[in-house]
């Protein structure tokens, strides 16, 4: 049973995940792979819409997506943007992302390989992974504008969408949770948690929605393996 004031604490922490940018053209549009098509989705929209000539799917598997995305996240993605019309010759592909920052670094490369001009980043994730995209972005990318944006959803409507508000909740924890420890390490930008929020996250910690922790000393973890998906 989720009490009223874990509800509220995790629609706290939800809004805050998301960066609010407002939308621009930009040089290209990337789609961080992950188990949720709606991630291609939102990003064959913006292409739609002429915020991005070119669009880029970037990542391999992981635990949760080998079974439903067997030939790689970037592969699945493709192929959704082809079935909804956008052409072959506006789409590339990163294969063999297994992490946030190797997301980045390998879709610049893929990028650079391609020709493709890039002076700012249409940024597209999952939404309660907004903040943490941009992060990493802002400090493995620094030369470019990051706009990062997702798919327009209520909290509720992704809590249907999964299926599961418990494994949701814990989503949001572990996001909030790297942000906090992540920058020490060198792996993204520090970004300002509101007082209301850190409260927030502290509650939720202490009711037991910690499945996507990072465990207290894990020194030997590569911390963007850890996917929140």
């Amino acid at each position: 049973m989720i009490s009223a004031q874990a509800w509220e604490d995790a629609r706290l922490i939800w809004d805050y995940h998301q960066m609010g940018h407002a939308l621009q053209p930009c040089s290209v549009a990337i789609g961080l792979g992950s188990h949720d098509l709606g991630v291609a989705d939102a990003a064959v929209d913006l292409y739609r819409r002429g915020m991005a000539p070119v669009l880029l799917f970037t990542g391999a598997t992981s635990p949760t997506t080998a079974a439903r995305m067997p030939r790689g996240e970037a592969v699945h993605y493709r192929e959704r943007a082809l079935e909804l019309g956008v052409p072959a010759s506006a789409v590339l592909t990163e294969p063999r992302a297994r992490n946030t920052g190797e997301n980045i670094r390998f879709s610049r490369a893929v990028l650079e390989r391609a020709g493709v001009a890039v002076s700012s980043v249409l940024m597209v994730s999952k939404p309660y992974e907004e903040r943490r995209a941009y992060a990493t972005a802002r400090q493995l990318w620094p030369e470019v504008e990051i706009v990062s944006t997702s798919a327009p959803m209520t909290f509720e409507d992704y809590i249907a969408s999964i299926g599961d508000a418990g494994l949701v909740i814990d989503m949001l924890v572990g996001a909030l949770q790297r942000l906090l420890i992540y920058p020490d390490q060198g792996f993204m930008v520090a970004q300002e948690v509101p007082t209301d929020v850190m409260h927030a996250y502290e509650r939720l910690r202490a009711a037991g929605f910690t499945s996507r922790i990072v465990p207290r000393g894990a020194t030997s973890y590569n911390p963007h393996n850890l996917r929140t998906t």
